[in-house]
């Protein structure tokens, strides 16, 4: 694996909500080599390092004089890393540095970051930490830090994802996908979730309804559909709703999306006569619109986003093994 390409998959799973695999609210997604949420790796400074006996990567020596921030520690770091990368047992890192800057109480952090058999194929990843040490910067994005970064929006998903959902009652581990009717990259996520719920039976799922509108002017309907389908019968009915749209999705793009809608709808055992005059209703469209408010909350850009516990990770940027391995690992923290 190529050094840059190391560096964008490590920082989108530790940094990004997105990636560029997944549905985005833009026209055109940026490529990963441009992506603005992840800064542009740089070759770690040379350091001459004798061949390592068992292959792993020489990280160049670390020099006390890059600590000159009091906050955050090295510990602190270190916690942050191990919550977010501690998944990946071929991943090794090392803190080379927490420097003050010209901004009062903003910290500078410089991560030397590899993979145990790649060599010296180690990138530089740097990010600010704020004042109040609860947030980083890169760039564009803001995001929690600190030793359980996640748990923010693990406490507002508990509180606010209402959506159908299958799996256990109780919420204490819980998966919640925000997808988008017309995506495609949600239509082949699907399997995914169902697969989850095989492999997590302790898992609560729940779907949110996330519509990019901006380039898919049939998602907001349908979404608007499945929630009266939700509400008039259960969350069963629901699933059944979904799984018809997604399968006739090419239909939504064209003068068929209301047959299609109303055959998902009959698929589902709903009437489609009273679920299209719910979807038209305030009331059908509050369920959507306070789905498309949460994830607005959550600063999600991109379908399918799963969140772990808190944890987003873009659902079709990663295999499910990996994608197992990242719920197995979050699951054990929150026990």
């Amino acid at each position: 694996m190529q050094l840059r390409s190391i560096a964008c998959a490590m920082f989108a799973l530790l940094l990004a909500p997105a990636l560029c695999l997944g549905q985005t609210d833009q026209p055109s997604a940026p490529t990963p080599q441009a992506a603005p949420s992840a800064p542009t790796p740089q070759e770690a400074p040379a350091a001459p390092a004798p061949p390592s006996a068992t292959g792993e990567p020489q990280f160049p020596p670390v020099d006390a004089s890059n600590f000159t921030a009091t906050a955050p520690t090295k510990a602190d770091v270190e916690s942050f890393l191990k919550t977010s990368w501690g998944y990946d047992a071929n991943r090794v890192w090392e803190v080379y540095g927490i420097q003050k800057t010209a901004a009062p109480g903003v910290s500078k952090v410089t991560i030397f970051v590899a993979e145990k058999q790649g060599g010296q194929q180690i990138a530089t990843l740097n990010f600010f930490v704020t004042p109040d040490g609860k947030h980083l910067v890169t760039q564009d994005a803001i995001l929690d830090f600190g030793a359980k970064p996640f748990e923010n929006n693990y406490h507002v998903l508990q509180e606010s994802a209402n959506g159908p959902s299958l799996g256990a009652a109780g919420k204490q581990f819980e998966l919640v996908e925000f997808a988008d009717f017309q995506c495609p990259h949600c239509k082949d996520a699907q399997p995914i979730a169902e697969r989850l719920l095989q492999d997590f039976p302790q898992a609560h799922f729940v779907f949110e309804n996330y519509p990019l509108v901006n380039i898919h002017p049939e998602a907001y309907t349908a979404a608007a559909w499945g929630a009266c389908v939700a509400q008039q019968g259960n969350s069963d009915a629901f699933f059944k709703y979904a799984e018809s749209v997604f399968a006739a999705q090419n239909d939504l793009a064209g003068q068929g999306a209301a047959q299609a809608l109303r055959n998902a709808a009959t698929a589902a055992g709903a009437d489609p006569d009273k679920v299209a005059a719910c979807a038209d209703s305030p009331a059908g469209k509050s369920a959507v619109d306070a789905s498309m408010r949460l994830g607005q909350e959550l600063n999600i850009n991109e379908t399918p986003t799963l969140f772990i516990d808190g944890r987003a990770v873009p659902m079709m940027a990663v295999s499910y093994e990996q994608l197992k391995t990242i719920i197995g690992y979050q699951f054990s923290l929150d026990k």
